[in-house]
């Protein structure tokens, strides 16, 4: 029997897990995948969808940039991937590709199973309004947070989302050079990608409350300044995205296979290596 052929594509993807993650789901399980990283830029995705389905392709996950854009190549979307604007898993059907969106659920997976926080009534404050943090408001909302303020250095991208959430007075809009006069906040999220461009975020301490959770859905070098500056800040929880991405990973191959995966040794496997890359072992 040939493989499941399966896929990444972002740009870029040189640094992804994603392909020895679903590797180990499927040896796991005892199934066979083929599964590949596709650097692909935002111009040539399309094409390049199409061809990867006609050449057998039966799933594929969808990372940065691309995620806004795999939403409009779907013959349908599932509640989560319609309400959040951005699909991250694709599913081939007999009528195209069906999209969804498992980041929420992998966010929540992780911080509210594996670091046991409570994320009830806590005012929120949402770093990027992109396809990642498209994927995880939603959740974030219906996991209780008390309020949700989105701030992105275009802010009509803030604007966009916080109008798609539709929830005005639990959801806002502020703008990024007013992150030092806006209050804090008990949770805090950082899903924009400066960390892997090279940009700075430069975030007042003033955003900090005496008790709250800092979360960066990127991971290993990219996540590092957020994560620096939130434990400067005195957080609880200092939490990067690699649990995040196991957990998204599972809940894509459960979509692909109807199998949920143990998620639990990947992550910790990858977990120790990153611990001591950081400290030169």
């Amino acid at each position: 029997m040939n493989p499941a052929k399966l896929a990444l594509f972002g740009h870029p993807v040189a640094h992804t897990l994603s392909p020895r993650i679903h590797k180990a789901f499927a040896r796991d399980l005892g199934l066979s995948i083929d599964y590949q990283a596709i650097d692909v830029a935002p111009a040539e995705f399309a094409a390049r969808l199409d061809g990867f389905a006609q050449a057998g392709g039966v799933g594929a996950n969808v990372t940065l940039p691309l995620k806004e854009a795999a939403a409009g190549l779907c013959a349908d979307l599932s509640p989560a991937a319609e309400l959040a604007g951005a699909v991250n898993t694709l599913v081939r059907t007999d009528h195209g590709w069906h999209g969804d969106n498992t980041d929420g659920i992998g966010l929540l997976r992780d911080l509210t199973e594996r670091h046991r926080l409570d994320l009830r009534g806590r005012r929120c404050l949402l770093l990027g309004a992109g396809g990642a943090a498209r994927g995880v408001a939603p959740m974030l909302l219906e996991a209780g947070i008390d309020a949700l303020v989105v701030v992105n250095r275009n802010p009509e991208r803030a604007d966009q989302l916080v109008d798609r959430l539709a929830q005005p007075g639990r959801v806002s809009s502020r703008y990024w050079k007013d992150l030092a006069d806006i209050g804090d906040f008990e949770l805090i999220i950082n899903a924009t990608s400066g960390g892997r461009s090279g940009g700075r975020l430069d975030l007042p301490f003033s955003m900090a409350a005496p008790r709250f959770a800092a979360v960066d859905l990127n991971y290993g070098e990219a996540a590092e300044e957020f994560l620096a500056w939130a434990r400067t800040a005195k957080a609880d929880a200092a939490v990067d995205g690699l649990g995040m991405l196991v957990e998204q990973a599972a809940s894509a191959f459960e979509r692909w296979f109807a199998r949920r995966p143990d998620s639990e040794e990947i992550y910790t496997e990858l977990r120790r290596e990153s611990v001591h890359l950081h400290s030169g072992e």
